[in-house]
């Protein structure tokens, strides 16, 4: 097989759709018209790599422009999604090619971070990718949402395509005043879109929107943001009122999200994961841009060993303080120091610990800067939206 890297193109568009479909399964003719205006856009900026064998598409990769929040604090993050491998071209490196390649895009197009929910696990571990965090989807009983009383008056409207700008500007202030860690933004064209669907009910307060849909007998929550106790108790018990129609609500939720605190009665917890996986594609811009705790001073040495991206590779002098984070190239390596896998730093980034990273054999050497790399690297990163 003799097989071409490039850019895909709106001339590609039908068998961008083909090769999506033998991928994911059928779409319905409703679904292609609302894929083709999401998709459209993207084809015409540089952001769809192909593989292609001759005229066939063999496999491609989108790459999302989105935003991310560390520790409150948005940093540009590549959403990497509909990456496929034709049927018959699977098991023959395509794939780790492609995605060799998605990997460099992602940096030339300016974005220090990437996320991806993979479908399979192992190709995007060896590239740097590592698990980091998940997309919680809880089923409350309507009733207990009902039993939510508001503790005083708020505003709140419906909303629509006009309302993407402030539904932007909530989520800005929602997370950085959480200091929240993994949630995502779409551009301000994408929002539209998602706020033109028909069957979606959409309200929005001063510091939260609830956007949901009937599913059946039941209640779907893709989102109900919420930045005060007030705003919270007002959108859920909205959600709530529907208990004598809707027996069960499934929400998107943070893992701490604060309606596990507003019911009245929880006897236990059911709640469902998707899994997804992490990337630093650019080292020092990405630790720039992330928030720290503003408490936990670090200064450290440590050693980053990333194949696919070399400028991320070395030693580097970590330094946190007052929130913020910094690193240095640390020049000839003083002694023994951390070493970290690709994966690894992109995991610890993520909040995930020291101890599990030794113990999966992805962080040797020294020990002494573990418990203050914990500290000021600490997350519960979550998604409230796939892609």
């Amino acid at each position: 097989m003799t097989v071409e890297l490039r850019d895909l193109t709106v001339d590609d568009f039908d068998a961008v759709l083909d090769n999506r479909k033998r991928a994911f399964g059928p779409v319905s003719d409703g679904e292609v018209d609302a894929w083709r205006r999401h998709v459209i856009p993207v084809l015409a900026g540089g952001r769809y790599l192909g593989v292609v064998d001759g005229s066939r598409l063999v496999a491609m990769s989108k790459i999302n422009d989105l935003t991310q929040w560390w520790h409150g604090r948005p940093i540009s993050m590549a959403g990497i999604g509909s990456v496929t491998v034709a049927p018959e071209d699977r098991g023959r490196g395509v794939g780790r090619t492609l995605m060799r390649a998605t990997i460099d895009r992602c940096a030339d197009l300016g974005h220090p971070i990437s996320a991806l929910y993979p479908a399979t696990t192992r190709i995007y571990r060896s590239l740097g990718w590592e698990h980091a965090g998940a997309m919680h989807r809880a089923t409350l009983p309507t009733e207990a949402l009902r039993t939510i009383r508001p503790t005083e008056q708020v505003k709140v409207r419906r909303m629509g395509p006009d309302d993407a700008p402030e539904v932007i500007a909530v989520l800005n202030r929602v997370h950085a005043a959480t200091r929240a860690s993994g949630p995502i933004c779409w551009d301000e064209r994408i929002w539209r879109l998602w706020l033109e669907r028909k069957d979606d009910f959409l309200y929005l307060a001063d510091d939260g929107f609830l956007i949901y849909r009937w599913d059946g007998g039941d209640i779907e929550v893709g989102n109900l943001v919420a930045g005060s106790e007030a705003t919270a108790r007002a959108l859920w018990s909205l959600v709530g009122s529907s208990s004598s129609v809707a027996a069960s609500v499934h929400a998107v939720v943070a893992p701490d999200d604060p309606v596990f605190w507003l019911i009245g009665d929880r006897p236990r917890d059911e709640v469902g994961q998707t899994r997804w996986m992490f990337r630093v594609i650019d080292l020092a811009a990405a630790v720039g841009r992330r928030g720290f705790p503003a408490g936990v001073t670090l200064d450290a040495v440590i050693q980053v060993d990333d194949p696919q991206r070399p400028a991320n590779s070395g030693p580097w002098r970590l330094s946190v303080a007052d929130g913020s984070g910094t690193v240095e190239p640390a020049g000839s390596q003083p002694g023994a120091v951390p070493v970290f896998t690709a994966g690894a730093f992109s995991a610890l980034f993520a909040g995930v610990p020291t101890a599990t990273l030794r113990r999966s054999g992805t962080l040797t050497g020294p020990t002494d800067a573990d418990e203050v790399l914990d500290a000021a690297f600490h997350a519960r990163p979550h998604m409230l939206d796939h892609f």
